[in-house]
């Protein structure tokens, strides 16, 4: 007899597989043949007669994923099907690993970040924020090398509601920085993300950017497939970020 502890939340794919109880590990998802993200930032614009341009956020930003499957066996696509409808379409929640944010761009920076050495905000960030510094005693950008605009990263620290996940826009060091702004030290970074951050920081709080998941819904509750005569299932969804 085998016990665990929790039931497997992420969307099975090739990294996380799932078991007949629920558990993770066993049998595992298929992979994507497609995969769309799409950055949602409502805005409400005009223009005054002079031509003065006024703008401002009416909603939260979020992300919108929309994945498809190539045509899968019964035993491939059993276990994401299953899964999905344990979620009761919109109702609860669960996380979702894209393949190309699994690892940071840069591979000096992934092989740092890889075995849980994650950054920590190194100073309290107001919500709101779009930059902030990061860094760790014994980091050295130099020779681990920083992440890179394109990035995914969550953080994960004493807020434990804080599941918002945020792209890394531009990146300061030690070299390059803004002029008037603190100069970070060679053990910090000062990312920029989009969008800002939803919640205040504290320092110590961990940025995760090795394997970085995004809180989801089903965006749709209602979920079919289709059977093709040669016996492979069709299937694809689309997923709203929430948290």
């Amino acid at each position: 007899m085998t016990t665990f502890v929790n039931f497997l939340n992420v969307l099975p794919d090739p990294n996380n597989g799932i078991g007949d109880a629920g558990q993770a590990g066993s049998s595992t998802g298929a992979g994507y043949s497609s995969v769309k993200l799409t950055s949602m930032s409502p805005i409400i614009k005009d223009k005054t007669n002079s031509g003065r341009h006024l703008a401002r956020a009416i909603a939260s930003h979020s992300w919108d994923v929309a994945i498809g499957y190539n045509p899968m066996t019964r035993s491939e696509f059993e276990p994401i099907y299953n899964f999905l409808l344990q979620k009761r379409g919109g109702l609860t929640p669960f996380y979702v690993s894209l393949p190309q944010y699994k690892a940071p761009q840069n591979s000096n920076f992934a092989s740092f970040t890889d075995g849980g050495t994650n950054l920590d905000v190194t100073s309290n960030t107001s919500a709101g924020a779009t930059s902030f510094l990061i860094g760790k005693t014994g980091y050295n950008y130099i020779t681990n090398g920083t992440p890179k605009p394109g990035d995914l990263f969550t953080i994960d620290g004493s807020n434990s509601n804080h599941k918002k996940a945020y792209m890394v826009t531009r990146v300061e060091t030690n070299a390059d920085y803004q002029s008037g702004t603190t100069r970070p030290t060679t053990s910090q970074v000062r990312i920029h993300c989009a969008p800002g951050l939803q919640r205040a920081v504290l320092a110590g709080d961990d940025v995760v950017f090795d394997n970085p998941l995004i809180k989801v819904i089903l965006s749709s509750d209602v979920q079919e497939y289709s059977l093709g005569t040669n016996n492979l299932y069709s299937f694809s969804l689309k997923l709203e970020e929430v948290q």
